[in-house]
């Protein structure tokens, strides 16, 4: 790789940590503020070009309590995962600064030049188009992110591979490459040349050029911090709401009948749920009162609970505020196992976000492209998402809430919000028309199940989970 040398001019090193501090304090002290950001450092390339003397050094000169750095050998991409998985769980928060020694491009690499099953150049370009669509949504979401590539000659390279101390001969194949061969060292080249035009590429030749380089980007780009976008560029075309949300199925299921058909499909479900390969996710939106909990509990019925997980999400948090909208999602999909149940998901960003004014416009007619790649990326990692919306008609819900608050273990569900969203129906259908349009798909549709009877909706519920598994 030719390095792009910086234009940076050595600078007294007190000074330079000063002002890093300053600039480090700065974001610190942003967090609670309107602008809030948090910077995401990407630092990959060749072995011994000096990487970790140049995030050692940047500790140093910054304050390390608030500089967080994750450092691991890369790990193989594995089809049944999402490459951002391992590392959700370290993507900083607004006013944390990250480094990321060893991420998702350390891992790509690593997968195509592993010897027994290298990655074909259609599929390493997926990678790389998928990872910079990440990254793009974390800087629409306050993470902003710079790609750092240390860069060194096959000439300096065998030579510092020459200068190492004997108990560290294990770096000669350090993450399985061989860094004494010139043909491995040429291929990893020619494979960065792919990604990394978007990077800043530093030389590693001279040791103190390229740790003042590095911390002076840093500098740069903490000072820099883009603004946020706030104008709408296109003017909003409103969906139309469909009818069956408008008219929901007055007819009731028999209840014997309804009991015969609840016992075999519930066996049915567990089963495709036990037995089937892939993971699951079943998500769960709509109207209050709809019969979300009670679908629920039929879904589980013949499981065991060590099978499954269920997440009921309602406001988040504070620390959840200061990072990407569908970071507490991200972070539950890691923790959970092979059966995950949402009660509410992140479908929140365009409907209550939205209605309520906790995001702004900009935020929420964005989002729908972000949830689409994120559930793309979830169904491309061997899972299955089922996405299910419950829908009943305004005087059923006032019927529903009465009963609730005339029955005692059932009043803890029913709240003065609760009444008081009742107002916002007609902006809840709007925005729920919206969503269907925009994130309805091929890989993980709609299912729209419109009726005031609480039976009838239990059983569509297992039959659309059936369905999505293709075991019906």
């Amino acid at each position: 790789m030719s390095a792009q040398q910086p234009k940076f001019e050595i600078r007294d090193e007190d000074e330079l940590s000063l002002d890093l501090i300053e600039a480090q304090y700065a974001l610190k002290d942003s967090r609670d503020k309107k602008n809030a950001k948090s910077v995401l450092i990407l630092v990959s390339g060749i072995e011994m070009a000096g990487k970790g003397e140049s995030v050692k050094q940047l500790r140093e000169w910054l304050d390390p309590r608030y500089l967080k750095v994750k450092a691991d050998a890369p790990t193989l991409l594995s089809s049944n995962q999402v490459f951002w998985q391992p590392y959700t769980r370290f993507i900083p928060a607004e006013g944390q600064i990250v480094v990321m020694f060893g991420n998702w491009y350390s891992d790509l690499l690593s997968t195509a030049m592993h010897v027994s099953k290298p990655l074909n150049e259609e599929l390493f370009d997926a990678y790389v188009e998928q990872m910079r669509a990440f990254e793009h949504d974390l800087q629409h979401n306050n993470v902003h992110v710079i790609k750092v590539w240390f860069d060194l000659s096959w000439k300096s390279l065998q030579k510092r591979l020459d200068q190492i101390d004997a108990s560290e001969q294990h770096w000669h194949k350090l993450h399985g490459l061989d860094w004494r061969n010139k043909k491995q060292y040429d291929t990893l080249a020619s494979l960065s040349q792919k990604f990394t035009d978007d990077w800043f590429v530093i030389d590693g030749e001279d040791e103190k050029v390229r740790d003042q380089c590095f911390a002076q980007y840093v500098l740069q780009t903490l000072r820099e911090l883009p603004d946020h976008q706030t104008k709408i560029t296109e003017k909003w075309q409103q969906a139309k709401v469909p009818k069956a949300l408008l008219e929901p199925s007055k007819d009731s299921l028999d209840k014997d009948e309804y009991k015969e058909e609840l016992n075999k499909l519930t066996k049915k479900v567990a089963d495709a749920l036990r037995y089937d390969e892939r993971k699951v996710v079943v998500a769960f939106e709509g109207m209050d009162a709809a019969g979300k909990g009670g679908a629920i509990k039929r879904i589980v019925k013949k499981l065991d609970p060590r099978e499954y997980e269920i997440h009921s999400i309602a406001a988040p948090e504070r620390y959840e505020l200061r990072r990407p909208y569908l970071w507490r999602f991200w972070s539950k999909l890691n923790d959970s196992g092979k059966i995950t149940i949402f009660d509410r998901t992140w479908y929140g960003r365009v409907l209550v976000e939205r209605i309520e004014g906790f995001a702004s416009a900009v935020e929420w007619q964005r989002a729908y492209d972000e949830i689409n790649r994120f559930e793309q990326s979830v169904v491309d990692s061997q899972t299955v998402l089922v996405k299910i919306w419950l829908a009943i008609s305004k005087d059923e819900q006032a019927a529903r809430f009465k009963a609730r608050e005339q029955t005692p273990h059932k009043r803890f569900k029913i709240t003065e919000e609760d009444w008081r969203n009742r107002e916002k129906w007609d902006d809840y259908l709007n925005a729920a028309a919206d969503m269907f349009e925009r994130t309805n798909t091929d890989y993980a549709p709609w299912y729209v199940i419109a009726t005031d009877d609480k039976n009838t909706a239990r059983i569509e519920v297992l039959k659309a989970i059936l369905k999505q598994l293709k075991a019906d």
